[in-house]
This record gives C-alpha cells, sequence and structure tokens, in this order.
C-alpha cells in the first residue's frame, strides 16, 4: 500500500497524453497468488502532445517479470542500459521511439492478499476487478487515466475445477480447453475503445441466470446475472429491471445497447455498490439479490434504482466517458439524473422526488456546509477515491435537473441528443455537455456554470405581501452563499424557483403580473421564476384574496429555502396544494419548527412543545391522501440529522432526540384510534408484490405501527410481536423488529435473538440485523457495537459487514457516535486505523462520518477534533485516509 505523501493534482495542470494506446491485449492466467498477466499495448505518440516526451505509465506495488519494445526485452535488473527505470509504483521509459511501437509487459499479481479490493482480487472463490478510478494500475502498468481510450482482446486461462466461468468486456469470440491440462480459456473482445478503467474479468464458479432483449432494431442481446450458487432465484427482480431500464433509455433518449451480450456478476466483497464496466457489470450482491423472505420493498427498490444507474452508464460514462477525474460529475450526475427519471416513471414520482431530496438533505447539504465542502467539478484533489460523494453525484444530478427546468423539455430533448451524437466515442468535458445545450437553447449557460465551479447551499429568502386595495401579490427573493474551504466570495448562482400561489380552500389561481412588474409571460406560462441576480422582486396582479406562495415547487434548485409561512399556511398547503412535493415539504417544515422549539425548551429545562395543530394536519392526510406511499414520507417526522442541519451550530444532539421522540409521543397518542384504524386497514390481502402501490401500503401500515408505538410503548410492543411472528416478508419482519429494538426492555433482545437464529444463514439479512442494532439510541449501544465486532457473523475485511455496523453506527445514530464523553468518535476513529492498512477506500469514508464536527457544541467539538488529529498524526496512513483527516481539520 501506498503511503507517501501525495502531490495535489490540479484541473488547470491539465495537458493531453503525450502517447495513446489504441490497441491493448492482455493475455491472462489466473492463479490464486500468482496470476500472470501479459499486456501487449499498440502505443504512438499523440500528434497533440509533447514531441520526444518520455513514456511514464502508472503502477501501484506491481511486480514486473518481463518488457520488451518492439519484441526486444528490456534488462529489468540493471545488466546493460536501456534508458529507463522500473519501480512497484511506474515505468518509464525516457526515449520512446517516435513512431507507433509495441510494450510487452508481464506482471504477477496475488489476488488472494489484495484486500484494498482494487484492481485484481478474490471475492471468496472467484476472481474479479474493480478499476475505477485507479485500479488498472495495480494489474499492469499503463496510462491509467480516463482520456486514453482503447480497443481490448483479453484472453483469460485458469484450471476448469476453480474457475469453469471466464467473462471479461465485450463478445465472447473464442473458448476451449488447454490439451493435456487441467485448465481452459476464453477470449473477449470489445469494439469499443474504453479507458482502461473500465475494464473487468470474472473468473469463478457461479450460478446463474439467462434472458433475451430485442432492441428495437431487432437485434437480439443474451442477458446473464451471475451469482452464488443456490441464490439464482433471487436475481430474477434484477434481470426484470435490467430489461425495463433497456427499454426505458430506448424509449425517452433513444438510445440501443450496442454488444450482443451484457453481463452482471454479483459478489459479496465489493467497496462500492456496483461498476458499470462495458457489458460486464459487477455488483455489490445486495443490489442484486432479491426475494420477499430476505429483502425489503427499499432493497427492491434499491436494485431496480442501482441496475438501471449502472445500465445507463453505458452511454452516460461509457460510450462518452470524462476527459479527467475533474469531470467525474459528467458521467455520474448524468446518470443519477437518468436513473432517477427512471425510477420516477417506474413508481410514483412525487414520492420518488420526495426520497431523492431526503438524501440530498442528509448526505450532500451537511457535505456543502462542512470542512470536506467541494465544488461539484473540484478545482484540485489529493486522492480521487474521496471524490465518489454525495455532492458529485446527488447535488451533479440536481444541476442537471435544474438545467431541464430552465430550458424546456424540448430543448433539454435536444440538447440530449446532440451530445451523444457529437462526443459518442470521447473523452467529454462539462463546457462540451453545456455547449450542447446552449447550442439548442439558444442560452448564454456561463452563469448557471457556476454550478459546478462553487461549492455551497445557496440559500433564497423570500418575503411575501398582499395589498387588499391593489389585489397584489408581491414576492421578494434574494439568495446568499455562505464561504467554503478556499471560496470566501460567491457570485450569484442562477436559481429556477418553481412557484405557484395557492388560495384557501380553493387551491391554484392564476398567475398574471404587469409588464413592469418584475416576471416574463414566458416565466408565468412555465410558473418557473429564474432568480440570477442578488435580488428579485416579483408583483402578482388581480389577485382577489391573499393567497397562500407555494414556492421551489417539485424541489425545483438544490437550495435552502427561508420563507415565514404561518402555521396556517403550511396547513394550507398540506390540504390543498397541488404539488405533491410542496405538500409534503409543508408537513416537514410544520414539524421542523415543532421540534426546533422543543430543542430549545430542553436546553432551557421546560418541556417540549405541544402543538394539536400539526397532528390534527397528520390526520388529515392519513384519512383523505389516495397514495400510501406519499402518506408514509408525510407522517414521518424529520430525522435528527435535518434538524441539526436545521439548527447549524452549536447543536446537543440529545436534546435533538428527546424533542424529536417527545413529538412522536403526543402523535402517537392523539391518533391512536386514527394510526390503529390504518394499521388494520392496510393488512396484507395477497401475495407479496413489489410493486409501487404495494410496497405503499406497506410503508404506510409499518409508519403507523411506528407512531402508534411512539405513543403507547406497551401496546406497541404487543403489536409489533404480534406483527414480527407473523411475518412472511421481511419488509414487515424489520419494519416491526425495528419497532422492539427502540423500547428498552428483555423483549427487544430476545426479538433480536430470535431473528439471527431464523436469518444466520442469509449474510444480507444479517447485515440488517447489525445496522438495526448499530442505530438504537441508547447508552449501551457503543458496548454493543464493540461486542457485535466479535461475533462470528461479523468481518472485519468484508465492506457491507463495516457498513453495516460499524458506519451505521457513525452516520445513523447521532446520539452515541456524537457522545458527550467523546467515546464514539474514538471508537470510529480506532476503526479507521486498524481498517486503512486493509482497506483504505472504506476507511476513509467511515472517517468522513465526522464531516459535521464543526457543527457540535463545544465540548463535544473539542472531542471529535482531537479525535481527528489521533488519526492524522498515525504513521504511514493511505493517502485516501489522511486527505479527509488533514481536510476536516483544516
Amino acid at each position: 500500500m501506498r503511503t507517501d505523501a501525495a502531490e495535489p493534482v490540479r484541473l488547470k495542470d491539465y495537458r493531453v497524453p503525450d502517447y495513446l494506446i489504441g490497441k491493448v491485449d492482455l493475455d491472462v492466467k489466473l492463479h490464486p497468488a500468482a496470476t500472470r498477466i501479459l499486456a501487449r499495448l499498440a502505443i504512438r505518440p499523440n500528434p497533440l502532445g509533447r514531441a520526444n516526451a518520455a513514456l511514464v505509465l502508472d503502477g501501484d506495488g506491481l511486480a514486473a517479470k518481463k518488457i520488451a519494445l518492439d519484441g526486444r526485452e528490456l534488462d529489468l535488473h540493471g545488466t546493460y542500459a536501456w534508458n529507463g527505470v522500473v519501480t512497484p509504483d511506474q515505468f518509464t521509459l525516457n526515449a520512446p521511439p517516435n513512431r507507433p511501437f509495441v510494450l510487452e509487459i508481464e506482471t504477477e499479481v496475488d489476488a488472494a492478499a489484495n484486500t484494498r479490493l482494487m484492481g485484481l482480487y478474490r471475492s471468496g472463490s472467484a476472481y474479479c476487478t474493480q478499476c475505477e478510478a485507479e485500479g488498472f494500475r495495480r494489474i499492469t502498468y499503463f496510462l491509467d487515466r480516463p482520456d486514453v481510450l482503447s480497443v481490448y482482446t483479453v484472453r483469460l486461462e485458469a484450471d476448469f475445477s476453480e474457475a469453469p466461468l471466464l467473462l471479461s468486456n465485450g463478445n465472447k469470440i473464442a473458448s476451449g480447453k488447454i490439451e493435456a491440462t487441467p485448465r481452459h480459456f476464453a477470449v473477449w473482445h470489445d469494439p469499443f475503445p474504453k479507458p482502461c478503467y473500465l475494464f473487468a474479468l470474472v473468473g469463478g464458479d457461479l450460478g446463474s441466470i439467462f434472458d433475451i432483449f430485442i432492441t428495437r432494431s431487432g437485434r437480439k442481446v443474451a442477458l446473464g446475472i451471475y451469482v452464488e450458487h443456490g441464490k439464482e432465484p433471487d436475481a430474477a427482480y434484477a434481470m426484470d429491471a435490467l430489461k425495463r431500464a433497456m427499454a426505458w433509455d430506448e424509449e425517452i433518449y433513444g438510445r440501443e445497447y450496442d454488444l450482443d451480450v451484457f453481463n452482471i456478476v454479483a459478489v459479496s466483497d465489493f467497496n462500492m455498490g456496483a461498476m458499470e464496466n462495458k457489458g460486464l457489470n459487477i455488483f455489490n450482491d445486495k443490489y442484486i439479490l432479491a426475494s420477499p423472505s430476505t429483502a425489503t420493498d427499499t432493497d427492491y427498490a434499491q436494485i431496480e434504482s442501482v441496475i438501471a444507474h449502472e445500465y445507463l452508464h453505458n452511454w452516460t460514462g461509457n460510450r462518452i466517458t470524462c476527459r479527467d477525474w475533474f469531470q467525474l460529475c459528467l458521467k455520474e450526475g448524468l446518470t443519477v439524473f437518468r436513473d432517477h427519471a427512471f425510477s420516477a416513471d417506474m413508481r410514483s414520482a412525487p414520492v420518488r422526488r420526495i426520497g431523492d431530496v431526503r438524501t440530498l438533505r442528509a448526505q450532500q447539504f451537511p457535505e456543502d456546509a462542512g470542512p470536506l465542502a467541494h465544488n461539484v467539478r473540484p478545482d484540485t484533489y489529493l486522492e480521487i477515491n474521496n471524490f465518489y460523494t454525495a455532492t458529485i453525484y446527488e447535488k451533479g444530478a440536481e444541476i442537471i435537473r435544474m438545467l431541464k427546468v430552465l430550458i424546456g423539455d424540448d430543448a433539454f430533448r435536444k440538447g440530449m441528443v446532440l451530445y451523444f451524437d457529437r462526443y459518442d466515442g470521447t473523452a467529454a468535458t462539462i463546457e462540451d455537455f453545456i455547449s450542447c445545450f446552449a447550442e439548442t437553447s439558444g442560452r448564454d449557460l456561463m452563469q448557471f456554470s457556476r454550478w459546478y465551479n462553487q461549492a455551497g447551499t445557496p440559500s433564497v429568502e423570500a418575503t411575501a405581501s398582499y395589498d387588499e386595495a391593489a389585489k397584489t401579490f408581491t414576492l421578494d427573493f434574494s439568495q446568499i452563499c455562505k464561504p467554503t474551504p478556499g471560496q470566501e466570495q460567491k457570485e450569484p448562482f442562477v436559481i429556477p424557483i418553481a412557484l405557484g400561489l395557492v388560495a384557501p380552500g380553493r387551491g391554484d389561481i392564476e398567475l398574471r403580473t404587469g409588464a413592469h412588474d418584475g416576471a416574463s409571460a414566458a416565466e408565468l406560462s412555465r410558473g418557473v421564476i429564474e432568480l440570477s441576480t442578488a435580488r428579485r422582486r416579483i408583483v402578482f396582479r388581480d389577485v382577489p384574496s391573499r393567497p397562500v406562495a407555494s414556492l421551489l415547487r417539485g424541489f425545483s434548485a438544490p437550495v435552502r429555502l427561508e420563507y415565514a409561512a404561518s402555521e396556517a399556511d403550511l396547513v394550507t398547503l398540506i390540504a390543498h396544494d397541488s404539488d405533491g412535493f410542496n405538500r409534503w415539504q409543508a408537513a416537514q417544515t410544520y414539524a421542523t419548527r415543532l421540534l426546533l422549539r422543543s430543542v430549545e425548551r430542553i436546553r432551557a429545562g421546560d418541556a417540549p412543545d405541544q402543538d394539536k395543530e400539526f397532528a390534527a394536519a397528520i390526520a388529515t392526510v392519513i384519512e383523505k391522501s389516495a397514495d400510501p406511499a406519499f402518506t408514509a414520507q408525510a407522517i414521518t417526522l424529520p430525522g435528527e440529522a435535518d434538524i441539526a442541519r436545521e439548527i447549524g451550530e452549536d447543536v446537543d444532539p440529545d436534546a435533538i432526540h428527546l424533542a424529536r421522540e417527545a413529538l412522536r409521543k403526543d402523535i402517537g397518542q392523539d391518533l391512536k384510534e386514527i394510526l390503529l384504524a390504518a394499521y388494520a386497514r392496510l393488512a396484507p390481502d395477497g401475495p407479496y408484490s413489489p410493486d409501487a402501490f404495494a410496497a405503499g401500503r406497506r410503508a404506510l401500515r409499518n409508519a403507523a405501527l411506528d407512531l402508534f408505538a411512539a405513543g403507547d410503548a406497551i401496546e406497541g410492543a404487543l403489536l409489533a410481536t404480534r406483527q414480527l411472528q407473523g411475518a412472511t416478508i421481511m419488509t414487515d419482519e424489520i419494519a416491526a423488529l425495528g419497532v422492539l429494538a427502540h423500547i428498552p426492555g428483555r423483549e427487544h433482545e430476545n426479538a433480536l435473538d430470535a431473528f439471527y437464529r431464523a436469518h444466520a444463514g442469509e449474510p444480507l439479512v444479517i447485515d440488517k440485523w447489525f445496522a438495526l442494532q448499530a442505530t438504537i439510541a441508547e447508552r449501551g449501544t457503543l458496548d454493543r457495537v464493540k461486542t457485535l465486532m466479535k461475533h462470528k457473523a461479523f468481518s472485519f475485511n468484508n465492506p457491507n459487514r463495516m457498513r453495516s455496523l460499524a458506519g451505521s453506527f457513525a452516520a445513523m445514530n447521532p446520539t452515541q457516535f456524537n457522545a458527550e464523553d467523546g467515546s464514539g468518535y474514538d471508537f470510529i476513529a480506532g476503526i479507521v486505523v486498524d481498517l486503512d492498512a486493509k482497506n483504505p477506500q472504506v476507511a476513509a469514508r467511515l472517517l468522513s462520518a465526522f464531516k459535521s464536527w464543526r457543527t457540535m457544541e463545544l465540548k463535544r467539538r473539542a472531542l471529535a477534533k482531537a479525535a481527528l488529529r489521533r488519526v492524522a498524526g498515525t504513521a504511514k496512513l493511505s493517502p485516501d485516509v489522511k486527505d479527509i483527516a488533514e481536510r476536516s481539520l483544516a
């Protein structure tokens, strides 16, 4: 593992590669401890690069066995001079030929010893690879950068008994047995040039399911999903989701799949969710395997979304890749935008939007507000693996969604077509992408591009006034963005504000303004006002009575909205707003106000605030809403992290927890009969289906159970116990267990023990068991987590296990991670240091749980800082962890 001090990489220093590699032939002889890779690279000088430059290839811990230039073997041991140098981390040829030439490199890799899970490694008995961002250099020396595109032909060889399955990118063109040996081979060819981070191979003994997809042009594509033997039936939903994603991309974007085969392999050891390798996606098995008895409705929805995301990368990431890693949001943000749209079409669009915004606010807003804030397109980085963040993915997607809102559906569709046509087969930039939409919309998008170059979450303040005599309603908007690391001053963003005016009891009213009232006819017809300056005023005319402003409909921009609507106004929006997202937002805003008041009272030594009107508004939603999935979202209170984010500084997690639990208890008591009636009304009435409506019914029923139990712990525990004992599906089982786990007493220990015994043979279910216990908000949870780390089912080396236990504790248990004595901080810091030697990527992501440490009250802030300093001061840290620690402390 490299522990040397990383040098900053800067966007301004980008230059084209001096050499290109047009063709790559790999011969890989798989072996548990000594895989041999022979790479034959067809290299040529780049006419746009520097003439007569040295050829410098990247490596990472490689063992070079042989290197030959145009058939002449170089003396790696130095008995004669060859004008170059080879180390485990780099190969340099100081004076390469000034013409096309062939470099042959043979390396040896110990896949079984690779605990970093980058490059070639073992997952169980299978061989697999992960090359994004810089893992290919752990397989062979290469120009490991995304703007070097090559055509790959890969020959794989292995013992048939160990690895009867041999897969790589592209189409299989040959296979067979090797005479007089127990080995066999397969040859794969990918005709589409790709960067090396999209290379993949798999070798192993796996079960499989197969299907056929017929493209709109009539081509047959063979589909395969490979899983652990015995798990084949659990891959059926993933196959269905894949076929739906392929059809959707044809229908919505006109993008047809381009190879003869599309394969997916599920493995249990994976640092991320999945990887879009061309024609051979490799997945964390949690995003493939699902059955009603082992997977929740949320699992099914995530499988659908991640399957779509990786498939949709075929055009937004593979056929068009990013020029450099600073453009990472071009492939990731764009593909997240596309997979959000796919899921919205497959399910309830308002509910999907609510879920997306919850994720953005929970993960990206704190990132933007803390020491790890960075541009959507960063200016510099020390370790690129640390920039696979919510800012790149989620905020990157929101920027593209804003672009569509600004220029309209037609110009956006034409811009996407132009982008695909113009940049297919290239490595593109943000400027390339935006230029297509400027062309199709006829708009100057330079100011809009500030979203890529300025970090931070803008705040939009809105004030409203009504003139009874003139029958006018005035809205004043202003925007501001706080300083972020390295950016003290911010220029105004272009912020689309979708809005409407709601008349109490009547719904939306028509938007009308005069010639000099600050809004164009086009803005009014679309209901979208553009805020591109520090301030803007809009006057609406012919408004017969004071309306309620519904602002930022559909969450039209990733901003913080500050608007002092009265609580009566919020009730109006909850009941009458035509925008589903803003109906939900009104309920969240009302609850947030109550919780903020309660936190203040608790910290002052008083009782929490009470408000019967809010409970009544929630009751109306439960009784009148036709969409159970929406209702489930509407009655779920803002999380403790949401309230901490609203407070912003001097945060006391214990006071927030007490305030939220008190409000849940009040609602549970006030709506006891309504919740119980909803729970009974939504009882299962047929076989399990993961469809959106059925999942929504279950979500509402379990949300009702949760609130009911908050109001009456004794009756709630009895009801949850009956559900747990009678449950036939994991959604209902884990929901009931979650209710019991958060009610103190021996009953929850018995329930947890019984759950483990029932599911001990299902690793993905046991991940849920670990995660649930790590999030219990009681003082003994840290000791519980420490004990669970010694459990026979826990593995320090498995990323899913580590995320489920230590990761859940750090990210989803704010009272115990932020314990007043600092024990939570010390525990996670110790885990990070220990894990860093094995898997720096997972360790660095775990350390990012400290991203909001500066918002804590003084005592916790000092303890968190001390824990971070201990990590930063550890000798021989990886660049991954060192970068996060130092930026967190900067």
